[in-house]
């Protein structure tokens, strides 16, 4: 003989998937804030997107930095590194009494990029067009012309 269990009516939930998404993302993207190292956030997050490239005599360093003026960077260079910051100023315009949503990041930025060589502080050159860094960096001249000996066994 079977057993019946009898439950007292259950109030009727109402499916939201779109709602369930938002909570999704959320949850997803404070994970992945917690996976970043302090100060070192992807671009999304603030942090300028770099890219390097080093030739015999120099090493082309290339930041995107956009939403900012020449003026409100800070550029440091010492002979095995590069750092930049800056600050992006929030804009706030409230019209009316909607909801804004801003995905835009607004604050301080710092990024210290290790170079591959010793390099000739006084001789860096900078550039900044359309929201792009462009950094020339002349190597030293004993990296110029530096040979290692390679022991081969």
């Amino acid at each position: 003989m079977a057993l019946i269990r009898w439950e007292p009516f259950r109030e009727i939930e109402r499916w939201e998937p779109w709602r369930e998404m938002e909570s999704l993302q959320q949850r997803m993207n404070r994970l992945f804030e917690r996976l970043m190292p302090d100060g070192e956030r992807a671009l999304s997050f603030g942090v300028p997107a770099a890219e390097m490239e080093e030739t015999d005599s120099e090493i082309h360093l290339k930041l995107e930095v956009p939403g900012l003026e020449a003026k409100d960077l800070n550029v440091e260079v010492t002979a095995d590194s590069v750092s930049i910051s800056g600050e992006r100023k929030s804009e706030t315009k409230t019209e009316g009494k909607g909801v804004t949503r801003s995905e835009f990041y607004y604050g301080k930025f710092e990024r210290t990029i290790p170079l591959p060589a010793h390099i000739q502080t006084d001789k860096v050159q900078a550039e900044y067009k359309n929201g792009i860094l462009n950094l020339t960096l002349p190597k030293t001249e004993e990296e110029k012309h530096k040979v290692i000996k390679v022991n081969v066994g």
